[in-house]
C-alpha cells in the first residue's frame, strides 16, 4: 500500500517550508552563525517568568476560558487603545490564541472557502500562502518590488482584483523586507477594500519594532482607520517585541460575527491558550515596556550595523524600518538565491534564507536577520562579503 496516495492534495501541492531547510543542514555543522530564523536572542523579561511561575505556584495550571482569561484580553484591549487609540470589546472581540500562526488560520478556515480568492503582497511570510490553501482557497500574489521600497500600493491591489476577491492579507512591518507603509497609503488601500467590498487580515505582529522615520511617525494599526475598523480581523502576539517565541501566545481582534466565528473554530481546534503563558503575558502587557523599548534599541542599533555592513561591500540593500530583517541584493554574484544560500553554508558557515522562498519577487535576494547578536553579526558580514566578493571575482572573469 501506498500510504502518499492517501495524502490530501491540498498537503502535497504544498512545498516544504524554504526557511527550516538550511538550518538543518547547519544544525549538523559547527561555528555555524545563523541569521536566518526570525526569533530574538533576547531571553523573555523577567517579570513575565516570574509571573508565569507565580501562577503555576498559585494552581493555575488547568484549561483556561475558551477566549483566554480576561485578564488579559482586558490587557490587549487597553493596550490597543493606549497605542492606537481603537476600542476593541474584550468579551466579545478579542479572542487569545496559541500564536498569531493560530489566528491566522482560524481567519482563514473562518472567512475563505473553495474558490474564494485572497490577495497577499509579497515578498511575504512563508506560512500566508499555505494556510491560505488548506482553508480551500485560490492565492493570488501582488508583487512588491525594491524600486517601490517594497510598498504594497492601492493600484497594486485593485488591479488583481477579480469577482472571486474575498480577503486582502496585509501584513506590516513586513518580513522579510523590513518595509513600513504609512497611514496615507493605507487609507488609499482602504478606499479600494472598501469600493470592492473585502475583508482584511492585517498581521501586526512586528507593529513595536520599528525604527527611524518610521518610528517617528508611529505605526498605524489598520483597526483604527474608520472605514476598516468593520473589516478588520488585526493578528497580534507576543513573539517577537517581548522575546516570547516559545511561550506560543498571540491574539485576534474582530467584529462580533467574524469574532463568533473564529471563537467556535479555536473551541473545537484549540480550547485554549497556555495557562501559565497568557499570565507571562498580562505582565509583558502591564509591566515589561521598559523591556520592550530596551531591545527595539538594541535591534536597531543591529540594523544599522548589518545595512551599513553589507553596503559597505557593494551588496545593495534596502533600507529596513521595521521587523529584523534586512534584504540584500545578491544578484551581483551570478547565484541564484537558493544557490548563494546553499554555497555561503558550506564555505563560510552563514544560515540565511533565500529571498525567493518568501515569494517571486525576492528573487536575487537574501534574507538575514538581525536578531542576534552584534558580535554575530559583525562577524556574518564579513563572511558574507568575503563569500559575495569571491563570486563576484568570478563573474566578471567569466564575463571578461
Amino acid at each position: 500500500m501506498n500510504l502518499k496516495d492517501r495524502l490530501t492534495n491540498r498537503v502535497t501541492s504544498v512545498p516544504p517550508s524554504g526557511i527550516r531547510r538550511f538550518f538543518e543542514i547547519a544544525a549538523t555543522m559547527e561555528d555555524v552563525i545563523s541569521l536566518g530564523i526570525g526569533e530574538p536572542d533576547f531571553v523573555s523579561p523577567s517579570k513575565i517568568i516570574e509571573a508565569a511561575k507565580e501562577s503555576m505556584d498559585n494552581g493555575f495550571t488547568g484549561y483556561t476560558a475558551n477566549a483566554g482569561i480576561p485578564e488579559l484580553r482586558s490587557a490587549i484591549a487597553d493596550e490597543l487603545k493606549r497605542l492606537y487609540d481603537v476600542s476593541f470589546d474584550p468579551d466579545h472581540e478579542i479572542l487569545v490564541t496559541v500564536g498569531v500562526s493560530e489566528a491566522v488560520q482560524l481567519a482563514m478556515l473562518a472567512l475563505l472557502e473553495p474558490g474564494d480568492e485572497i490577495l497577499i503582497p509579497e515578498p511575504c511570510f512563508v506560512s500566508y500562502g499555505p494556510t491560505s490553501i488548506f482553508a480551500g482557497a485560490d492565492v493570488v500574489y501582488v508583487p512588491t518590488l525594491v524600486t517601490n521600497d517594497f510598498q504594497v500600493t492601492a493600484e497594486d491591489i485593485e488591479s488583481r482584483i477579480t469577482p472571486k476577491s474575498k480577503v486582502l492579507f496585509l501584513s506590516y512591518p513586513n518580513n522579510p523586507t523590513g518595509a513600513v507603509l504609512r497611514r496615507e497609503t493605507l487609507e488609499e488601500i482602504a478606499e479600494v477594500v472598501v469600493k470592492h467590498d473585502l475583508i482584511v487580515f492585517s498581521d501586526e505582529i512586528y507593529d513595536r519594532l520599528i525604527y527611524g522615520d518610521a518610528h517617528e511617525a508611529g505605526h498605524t494599526c489598520l483597526s483604527s482607520i474608520p472605514a476598516l475598523r468593520e473589516r478588520t480581523i488585526l493578528l497580534g502576539g507576543f513573539s517577537k517585541a517581548y522575546a516570547m517565541t516559545g511561550w506560543r501566545v498571540g491574539y485576534a481582534c474582530a467584529p462580533g460575527a467574524i469574532y463568533e466565528a473564529m471563537y467556535k473554530l479555536h473551541q473545537y481546534i484549540i480550547m485554549s491558550a497556555p495557562s501559565a503563558a497568557q499570565y507571562g503575558a498580562v505582565a509583558g502587557l502591564q509591566e515589561c515596556q521598559d523591556d520592550v523599548e530596551r531591545m527595539r534599541q538594541a535591534y536597531d542599533v543591529r540594523r544599522r550595523t548589518i545595512v551599513d555592513g553589507f553596503r559597505s561591500t557593494g551588496l545593495p540593500t534596502f533600507e529596513p524600518e521595521g521587523a529584523f530583517y534586512c534584504f540584500p541584493d545578491i544578484s551581483s554574484t551570478g547565484l541564484s538565491s537558493e544557490d548563494f544560500a546553499q554555497e555561503l553554508l558550506e564555505a563560510e558557515h552563514v544560515a540565511v534564507v533565500p529571498g525567493d522562498a518568501f515569494g517571486p519577487s525576492g528573487k536575487g535576494y537574501i534574507r538575514c536577520s538581525y536578531a542576534n547578536s552584534l558580535e554575530n553579526i559583525e562577524e556574518a558580514v564579513a563572511r558574507i562579503a568575503r563569500f559575495a566578493q569571491q563570486r563576484q571575482e568570478e563573474v566578471v572573469t567569466i564575463r571578461g
